[in-house]
């Protein structure tokens, strides 16, 4: 299989993200918040339900009490804009309800629940790329799941919506080295799933991430993806998040 790419100036900028965790104190414009949001706006949508909704933080205070729920994260706090993207089935409720009529309603299906998450990560992964075009910098945060009753408590979430993961959003302070990617062998299957394939390639990728590890660390740590992988999987995680999810009507069909 060929590893040859194609470059053009989109794909340089696809394949050039870094996640950001230190940010200046320039502050993100009312234009540029906008610009980044129409453009996620764009991104693909399951029968064009749109389901999902953006809120963004800017307030000091309420930024401060989101770090903490998001286990201390200091960048939470300190970038210009944090990004709430949320799963919004809500919406679809409620301007629906006077067309059905007496017919039922499945927006609380498994199908609509996958739907509206799908929904709200191709919209947020637009925004990123158009962050990114207007110089900005973007990390993901999935911490706010970590107390997620809490953050839907504080931003006042309804019935049916759920955070999904937030994103920081401002000028970057840093400058990150390119984290490596599992080897396309190993994520790019064709005509059918190559299960040796795709495990083998892991033994390469160990020892790319091992060195990487080593370089970034100066020696101090030198664990392989698949330790980390399994150090992660050992350790439960977000448990609370099914009894949450049916507390707020979603998979009840």
């Amino acid at each position: 299989m060929s590893n040859e790419v194609i470059v053009n100036e989109t794909l340089s900028l696809l394949r050039n993200h870094r996640s950001v965790r230190q940010f200046t104190d320039t502050q993100v414009t009312d234009e540029q918040l906008n610009t980044i949001i129409s453009t996620a706006q764009r991104a693909s949508t399951s029968s064009n339900v749109q389901a999902y909704s953006v809120i963004a933080i800017t307030e000091p205070e309420l930024k401060g009490k989101l770090a903490a729920l998001a286990g201390n994260q200091a960048y939470v706090e300190q970038c210009s804009v944090f990004l709430v993207w949320c799963a919004d089935l809500h919406r679809l409720k409620q301007v629906t309800a006077p067309h059905l009529g007496d017919k039922p309603s499945y927006e609380d299906s498994m199908e609509n629940f996958i739907v509206a998450t799908i929904d709200v990560a191709l919209a947020a992964q637009n925004a990123a790329i158009a962050a990114e075009s207007l110089g900005l910098g973007i990390v993901y945060i999935g911490g706010i799941r970590n107390h997620i009753a809490e953050v839907s408590e504080l931003l006042g979430l309804p019935e049916l919506v759920y955070p999904v993961f937030g994103m920081c959003v401002g000028y970057p302070d840093q400058e990150n080295d390119l984290k490596p990617r599992l080897p396309i062998e190993a994520v790019l299957h064709k005509n059918g799933y190559n299960k040796e394939q795709s495990i083998e390639q892991v033994k390469s990728y160990d020892v790319t991430t091992k060195q990487y590890m080593i370089e970034r660390t100066e020696g101090k740590k030198d664990t392989p993806w698949s330790q980390v992988m399994a150090n992660r999987l050992a350790l439960p995680h977000r448990l609370h998040m099914k009894e949450f999810l049916e507390s707020k009507g979603f998979m009840k069909k």
